[in-house]
């Protein structure tokens, strides 16, 4: 059977399980969609009082998204655009799950995770920039957005392959973070977004 058939919904399943909402619903008996900001990731169900959940959270949608990747690169070893395509369907399966009605996250853990698989050298810079600007600021969100921004320029000076699929998805990432972001980008310039660690509830 061809791997693109198996691989790519696969990708988009592994992506929309809603670990966020699952932890909070057992562990809490509560909808984390009713919290907070409403969205279903680590930042927001760590805010919500559940920092051990945030942590799980975090680590279980990172996961989902790298075993997304591994797979296609198992299924079609050397086929770099075919493990593109499986992270932006992973990535796509996350912010769209099939099992919320489409409303999900905004992908930055996943996204992390997928590109961990596609090339780890990148990824650590990607991160590295995550960790500089928020120990700066303290916004979580401003970390994302910045990162994501520049996750292509690490990603194509790492990654020795050139073909549209690999481009466009390259790019296709980091872009669908940032819109998912768009609230957060209108508070960081009102002024009104809140920090990490502190009360006011934003994510």
């Amino acid at each position: 059977m061809n791997p693109w058939l198996i691989t790519i919904p696969l990708a988009y399943l592994l992506g929309s399980i809603p670990f966020g909402y699952v932890l909070v619903k057992i562990f809490r008996k509560q909808d984390i969609r009713t919290t907070g900001s409403g969205n279903i990731g680590a930042t927001n169900v760590a805010r919500s009082g559940a920092k051990g959940l945030g942590i799980a959270t975090l680590i279980l949608d990172l996961a989902k998204g790298y075993i997304a990747v591994v797979i296609a690169q198992h299924l079609a070893p050397g086929n770099y655009d075919l493990a593109v395509a499986a992270a932006v369907a992973a990535i796509l399966g996350h912010v769209f799950p099939v099992w919320l009605a489409f409303r999900g996250g905004k992908g930055v853990a996943t996204a992390l995770g997928v590109f961990l698989a596609l090339n780890w050298p990148s990824a650590l810079c990607t991160l590295a920039v995550f960790v500089v600007v928020f120990l700066l600021t303290r916004y979580v969100s401003l970390a994302s957005i910045i990162a994501a921004a520049t996750f292509p320029l690490f990603a194509f000076w790492f990654v020795p392959y050139r073909t549209p699929i690999v481009i466009a998805g390259l790019l296709f990432i980091p872009l669908l973070i940032i819109v998912k972001h768009h609230q957060n980008i209108r508070r960081l310039l009102s002024g009104t977004e809140s920090r990490f660690g502190s009360r006011k509830v934003a994510a």
